[in-house]
């Protein structure tokens, strides 16, 4: 299924605020080449937890880590290194659309009570990410309007940039407990987060990207 851009998208979700040591990301982050040549250390990273309700192909889940800002067109912007998503065809116009490499993965998502939630993300059976958090009861709104996301990712030769709005209400939430294999996502289990953030009625918009023709040549 194709779906060009832009997408409107809806949802809940959970960010992952961290300060990623240069160190564990260039042994961890799964850095492609263009990545790691941009990529020199930055205050903040993220990882997020996203469950789509809506999308232009419809609800899915993702997993993904942003190391931090990187140097693009003299400018730093966030660039997603490592991404899953439960949806064939999220993966594929994922790519077309914005070269955001995603790759397909189980996600199973359980709620032992009212404001915790357990989410697995397993390939081919198997488990290698799986987090347990609680969720707190004060909410408060959210936008990036104050916080642009703006990401920078490769297709082809050409550097596509994309800034993509959202809104909805947060709370924050504790980690309970979060187990991951370095084999398929860095293992964020070995450091403590900054912060992180249970994101709930959101709404998102990924437009059209601007292309850098041939950035890469």
């Amino acid at each position: 299924m194709q779906a060009l851009p832009p997408w409107k998208l809806k949802g809940n979700g959970y960010i992952f605020l961290y300060h990623f040591p240069k160190s564990f990301v260039e042994k961890f982050g799964f850095l492609a080449d263009y990545q790691a040549d941009k990529f020199k250390g930055d205050f903040v990273g993220t990882v997020m937890l996203v469950d789509y309700a809506t999308s232009a192909v419809g609800s899915y889940h993702e997993l993904l880590f942003v190391p931090g800002r990187l140097n693009f067109d003299k400018k730093k912007i966030f660039s997603i290194s490592k991404i899953y998503v439960s949806s064939q065809d999220s993966v594929k116009n994922g790519i077309a659309n914005w070269g955001i490499p995603k790759e397909l993965a189980d996600f199973r998502v359980s709620k032992p009570t009212a404001k915790e939630t357990i989410v697995e993300v397993l390939i081919d059976g198997k488990t290698f990410f799986k987090t347990h958090l609680r969720d707190s009861s004060f909410k408060f709104p959210i936008t990036t309007k104050f916080f642009p996301l703006k990401l920078a990712q490769k297709l082809g030769d050409d550097l596509l940039i994309t800034n993509s709005p959202a809104n909805g209400k947060a709370s924050f939430a504790k980690l309970l407990n979060i187990e991951v294999n370095s084999s398929y996502f860095p293992p964020i289990s070995q450091l403590k987060p900054l912060s992180i953030l249970a994101v709930n009625d959101f709404e998102m918009e990924f437009p059209k990207p601007l292309i850098l023709s041939n950035y890469f040549n």
